[in-house]
């Protein structure tokens, strides 16, 4: 899993470099730790010149409220995985910080005295994106919802046999595999989505496949693990959704929503990102899709005043995702006085230490200090975050470059937060 991770990122990351337009040498334009206030937006205006027409940036100061810094601030641009913002911040503040979702078995049948389960049992997926085997869940994501705990549960019940079989159930999220940057199939930088991912649609832990029919995948999962406990299913496991009444009788959760906000934007997973969005329609709607919880994610913004222009997905995989700077900077303004702003503030990458940001910025003030969400596609790269400068005062950027080069644009980017960060 990790080395086909490795490889898909490495795919993506080259394909961004082949029709860039503004080409950055690494060292140019960018900005030095600001000696000073007043010196501070000349040094940041630098950076923004060798980016290009195309980009734009915000600095607030989140302490006075006072803004520093704008360049062509209020021009919508392309967010990349910023949209990943949107996704986190709306789902921690749908389902709460603690809130966690659950995948069940339900039953159509009942239990017989000798041990019989006489009917069916369905797997039905509730759009955790951790979900799967016992040693995938606990390596990748130190999680407990697997099918042997589900295995573990039914054997504690009492169930010695199925006369049925296993459906699995994927019934509350649509059935659309992809968003719109893959034609809704199953894209290469995502995998498939269902409700009822399992190993995040892998067809085995090397990561070289991806499942085919993820509802089936699952519940053959499940029917190999009650045989392993010496538990026989007559029928052959297939996809299929419970029709009529059925029993609640085991049920695994994932971890807590704030646990899965670190999970989504520290390394930027477009997994996690588009079931947290089908996930915030499923909650409101009973049925999760991409479009539905993008315009959820759009509307919790615009309470906060900080409506995008358009989002089209959960992770930025669409360029149809846009906001202008100053609209970002406003999410992170609001999003500091709400109750999971410390959860929301935790899942952020930290400048030299850890996620997307964490071989940037391995020295000078900002390590350490800034934590954001960076974002990359073909000709874009951006990043949105928080800085502690040494004042102790904290200024809230967001610096969203369009038509560059992502290379190029990074180094310019960590100037303009060293600069920030290095404030006196």
């Amino acid at each position: 899993m990790i080395q086909s991770t490795r490889i898909r990122a490495a795919t993506l990351l080259g394909l961004a470099c082949l029709a860039c337009t503004a080409v950055i040498a690494p060292s140019a334009g960018a900005a030095r730790p600001s000696a000073s206030a007043a010196a501070l937006p000349g040094d940041l205006a630098r950076s923004m010149r060798s980016a290009g027409a195309a980009s734009g940036a915000f600095v607030q100061n989140a302490t006075t409220g006072k803004v520093v810094f704008r360049w062509r601030h209020a021009r919508p641009r392309i967010l990349a995985s910023n949209t990943k913002l949107y996704t986190t911040s709306t789902a921690l503040a749908r389902f709460g910080t603690r809130g966690r979702l659950h995948t069940d078995v339900r039953g159509d049948g009942e239990l017989s005295d000798d041990g019989v389960y006489r009917g069916n049992l369905y797997l039905v997926g509730g759009g955790d994106p951790t979900f799967g085997s016992r040693r995938f869940a606990r390596r990748a994501y130190r999680s407990f919802a697997s099918v042997e705990s589900l295995a573990a549960k039914l054997e504690r019940a009492g169930i010695e046999r199925v006369s049925g079989r296993i459906f699995g159930d994927e019934s509350r999220f649509d059935s659309l595999r992809g968003g719109p940057e893959s034609g809704h199939g199953t894209s290469p930088y995502v995998g498939p989505l269902s409700a009822l991912g399992y190993n995040r649609g892998l067809g085995d832990e090397s990561g070289r496949s991806f499942q085919a029919d993820p509802p089936a995948f699952g519940a053959a999962q499940l029917d190999a693990a009650l045989e392993r406990r010496g538990i026989r299913v007559r029928g052959a496991p297939k996809a299929g959704e419970r029709r009529g009444g059925t029993d609640l009788i085991a049920v695994v959760r994932s971890p807590t929503m704030a646990r899965l906000a670190q999970l989504t934007n520290k390394p930027s997973d477009n997994y996690f990102a588009e079931m947290l969005v089908k996930d915030l329609a499923m909650q409101t709607d009973g049925r999760g899709t991409t479009e539905r919880g993008a315009a959820l994610a759009a509307g919790f913004a615009r309470r906060l005043g900080a409506a995008p222009a358009s989002l089209a997905d959960g992770s930025g995989l669409s360029r149809g995702n846009r906001a202008s700077p100053v609209r970002v900077a406003r999410l992170l303004l609001a999003l500091r006085e709400r109750d999971e702003f410390s959860a929301f503030f935790d899942s952020l990458s930290i400048a030299g230490r850890d996620g997307t940001l964490g071989t940037r910025m391995r020295g000078g003030p900002a390590r350490g200090n800034c934590r954001g969400k960076t974002g990359t596609l073909s000709n874009v790269s951006a990043v949105s975050g928080y800085c502690s400068a040494r004042s102790g005062q904290v200024y809230v950027f967001s610096i969203l470059m369009n038509g560059v080069d992502p290379y190029g644009a990074r180094n310019l980017q960590d100037g303009m937060l060293q600069a920030i960060a290095g404030m006196p």
